[in-house]
């Protein structure tokens, strides 16, 4: 019997690894220790991820990177076969991908996710991404209009159909009109593989409402987070459902409060790539609703260090503190990126886990 994926697990606080199939991670920095993202970086990063008990393993979906001196992001892996390698060398760890939309058919997407949920036993879960960068969906001929989310809930229906059904069905929408579309095997888990969505405006967190599990959220302040959990309850609550609310953050975690300060100002900010810095932020002011829009002014030092996610930097003690504050604003845990995952997931897991259990966060 297959057990139940493990964002359904007993620990209160749970956590992942994000990004680590994208060169620099969410890093736009130029430390010569910077992620590499090479594929025996990745089974590394997912051993020791898989090894200490974490939830979850997250990719990021790049086709075009930032530029910059090291050409951010360019370098990536394409998420189902990256989900379906790490699969086949992990044991207890979730597995995403993570999909745009108007680029990768649902039927198409039906039978790749269901076979990483074979392969896995169970452990497969489906990021959806609308889209917004068009010099990305430009690459493929694609033009991005407003009607995203509409699209990804005929998308999202075609492929529970491909699961619910052995029998081909016809489809006839506004997006997708499909003929005779049967996909075998389902998906292990039913009505199909865990969901999410990252969205901070309200039509990507309608949407998370209706179709997801999990929504993932930023926030400036930990303080200010707790309305956007809020928020999604209510939303939730329309459709008679209920929508864990995940965050992301960046972690510097070590000895000393002035050690990971200081690893923090440089390469964030003294060896930043600043070049591509500036290409990224001001792409995600123009075309993407994923930030508070004072967060573009009030943080660039966070946009070097981790995509504008929120910091843990400090100590174990420290970083405890500030996900026990994540916790209690209504957050069920937080996908987690580092400078170098290799490098620093060890003292993490060693150090801030055993904490984190301590202060009632994690059973395990």
């Amino acid at each position: 019997m297959n057990k139940p994926h493990p964002l359904k697990g007993p620990n209160k606080f749970k956590l992942g690894v994000f990004s680590a199939n994208a060169d620099g991670g969410l890093a736009i920095t130029d430390v010569p220790e910077r992620w590499r993202a090479g594929w025996d970086d990745n089974l590394t990063a997912v051993g020791i991820a898989d090894r200490a008990g974490l939830e979850f393993f997250l990719p990021i979906a790049r086709w075009k990177g930032f530029g910059g001196k090291n050409r951010v992001r360019e370098w990536s892996f394409e998420t189902f076969t990256w989900a379906a390698g790490l699969a086949a060398s992990t044991e207890r760890i979730g597995l995403f991908m993570t999909v745009h939309v108007p680029i990768v058919h649902p039927v198409y997407a039906a039978k790749a996710l269901a076979t990483v949920d074979h392969i896995s036993g169970g452990r497969a879960g489906l990021n959806i991404v609308c889209g917004w960068n068009p010099s990305e969906f430009g690459m493929f001929g694609i033009e991005l209009g407003g009607d995203g989310y509409s699209r990804a809930g005929e998308w999202i229906e075609i492929i529970e159909r491909c699961y619910g059904t052995a029998q081909p069905f016809d489809f006839d929408g506004q997006f997708y009109k499909l003929k005779q579309v049967v996909s075998r095997p389902a998906s292990i888990q039913s009505p199909r593989p865990v969901t999410m969505n990252a969205a901070f405006g309200p039509p990507g967190r309608d949407y998370a409402a209706r179709h997801c599990d999990y929504l993932f959220s930023t926030f400036t302040d930990i303080e200010d987070g707790g309305r956007h959990v809020a928020d999604m309850r209510e939303r939730s609550k329309a459709y008679q459902r209920e929508v864990g609310v995940y965050t992301v953050c960046h972690v510097v975690a070590r000895e000393t409060q002035k050690e990971a300060e200081d690893y923090y100002e440089r390469y964030a900010v003294a060896e930043a790539d600043h070049a591509a810095v500036d290409q990224h932020m001001s792409q995600k002011v123009e075309f993407a609703n994923s930030h508070d829009r004072h967060a573009f002014d009030l943080y660039r030092k966070r946009f070097a260090g981790g995509a504008g996610s929120y910091p843990l930097v400090g100590t174990p003690e420290f970083i405890v503190d500030e996900m026990l504050k994540i916790s209690r604003e209504g957050y069920a845990g937080a996908a987690l990126t580092f400078v170098n995952y290799a490098y620093e997931l060890p003292f993490f897991c060693d150090r801030v886990l055993p904490l984190m259990k301590q202060a009632g966060l994690r059973v395990a």
